[in-house]
């Protein structure tokens, strides 16, 4: 049997496949855009990557296999995906025969209409299941990235792919999705990056739907907010990005002055410090994104990707990770990063600001702004405390006049939003450090859940 290796990616909450097909040959699955990770594996194994496999048009993140291609893989996707690039285009029931093992194309549309699964097969003996956006560790994936007036339509298609081409594979079949927990692309699921058809159908919730019309229902219901650039990659993944190569450009140094310039032009700034040095100073309406997994989604929620990027970074931090980061978002627009980080732009005399941080254990009253999404609050949150989920703080309506404490389940979140409130022109904020948990045990008081 090949090998099987998941690189998994915590911050999108995704996983993508490298199968070793034992002949010296490779084949990447679902790969993101960044092939290193791809490339070193491959090398470490001795492998030269021969295809690379896409189960869907993906929203939520660019698309590693035209990358692939450029270094000598040949690229298989869904026919009905359309890509405009060159691509081998596999329809329902297509096989490709990997020289023993093959991959059987089943079409399983619900997550994406064009969306295949591939069932890893060895002399017609089923060995796995790439499953793709189908079914997921204890989920399914949503329906609603096309277009609202076609959600439940796929909902429909997915409950039908699901019970007549996934759920008649053998109950001990090993499943291997690309979403997982984190994704947006589904509802929260656990931490197993993988399961097997008998698991899912003793234990998935969704599964357990009496009929389509109870699946649609609960599966409907239960779809949160997703980021907006989810709205535009499906077509950059379709005409295919562009190519960079192995390893990130480089962030190019600007001065101070430069800087100002470009931020007079429209340009956007994003401090991507941790959050104690942003709010100890920091450039007049930066937007905070502290540099971490989560910072791919976070970038591609609040800002445009048209205007030119400028980063401020604290001299230790990975520029490759933060370029690598924006590009499997599709921000290509990168201006640069302010040479000398704050400390040159104190130093040439320009204006700064600051945001107070606060453990949350000494809050002591005055109006809390949560911004977790929905279900994080509504498991429990400050008495009293308002609720806007930070993806749509810039769109709220007006706040309370007067001081505002930011908090999420960290400190993170927080200071993303109020940064955002800063640059609308809140002047008296304070980021609460620590989570609804923090507090309640330190008060000893209880937590509202609604």
């Amino acid at each position: 049997m090949a090998e099987i290796v998941t690189f998994r990616d915590a911050g999108l909450g995704n996983s993508s496949y490298l199968l070793d097909l034992g002949d010296g040959r490779g084949l990447a699955l679902d790969p993101s855009r960044d092939p290193g990770p791809y490339l070193a594996a491959a090398e470490q194994r001795g492998l030269r990557l021969v295809w690379t496999l896409e189960t869907h048009l993906h929203a939520d993140f660019v698309s590693g296999s035209r990358e692939l291609a450029a270094m000598g893989a040949r690229v298989v996707a869904p026919a009905a995906a359309g890509l405009q690039f060159p691509s081998r285009r596999l329809g329902d029931g297509e096989e490709l025969d990997l020289g023993g093992p093959s991959l059987r194309a089943l079409a399983t549309p619900g997550h994406t209409p064009e969306h295949l699964a591939y069932l890893l097969t060895d002399g017609g003996r089923p060995l796995g299941l790439f499953s793709g956006g189908s079914l997921l560790v204890g989920t399914v994936a949503r329906t609603d990235l096309i277009s609202p007036d076609r959600t439940e339509e796929l909902a429909r298609a997915l409950w039908r792919s699901l019970h007549e081409r996934i759920l008649t594979l053998p109950d001990d079949l090993a499943v291997y999705p690309t979403h997982g927990a984190g994704s947006f692309c589904s509802a929260p699921t656990g931490a197993e990056p993988t399961t097997t058809i008998g698991r899912e159908k003793a234990t998935n919730p969704l599964l357990a739907a009496a009929d389509e019309d109870a699946f649609v229902t609960l599966l409907l219901g239960g779809l949160a907010s997703y980021p907006r650039y989810f709205l535009r990659l499906r077509e950059t993944n379709r005409r295919g990005p562009r190519v960079y190569g192995a390893a990130p450009p480089p962030l190019t140094p600007l001065p101070p002055e430069q800087v100002r310039r470009l931020l007079g032009q429209g340009a956007e700034l994003v401090d991507a410090r941790p959050i104690a040095a942003f709010a100890s100073g920091h450039v007049p309406g930066a937007l905070s994104i502290p540099l971490r997994g989560a910072f791919a989604t976070w970038l591609g929620w609040l800002l445009p990707d048209d205007r030119p990027l400028v980063v401020v970074l604290d001299p230790d931090q990975d520029r490759g990770d933060l370029v690598r980061q924006c590009l499997k978002v599709g921000y290509e627009r990168l201006a640069g990063e302010l040479a000398g980080g704050m400390a040159a732009w104190q130093a040439a005399g320009l204006p700064e600001t600051r945001i107070e941080l606060a453990d949350v254990a000494d809050h002591a009253g005055g109006t809390v702004l949560d911004v977790r999404q929905d279900a994080e609050f509504q498991a429990g949150h400050l008495p009293g405390a308002r609720h806007v989920e930070l993806g749509t703080l810039s769109g709220a309506d007006e706040l309370p006049a007067g001081p505002l404490a930011v908090m999420c389940g960290h400190g993170e979140r927080a200071m993303t939003g109020a940064s955002m409130l800063q640059r609308a022109g809140h002047r008296d904020l304070t980021v609460l450090v620590g989570g609804p948990g923090d507090w309640s045990e330190a008060t000893g008081q209880p937590l509202e859940a609604s």
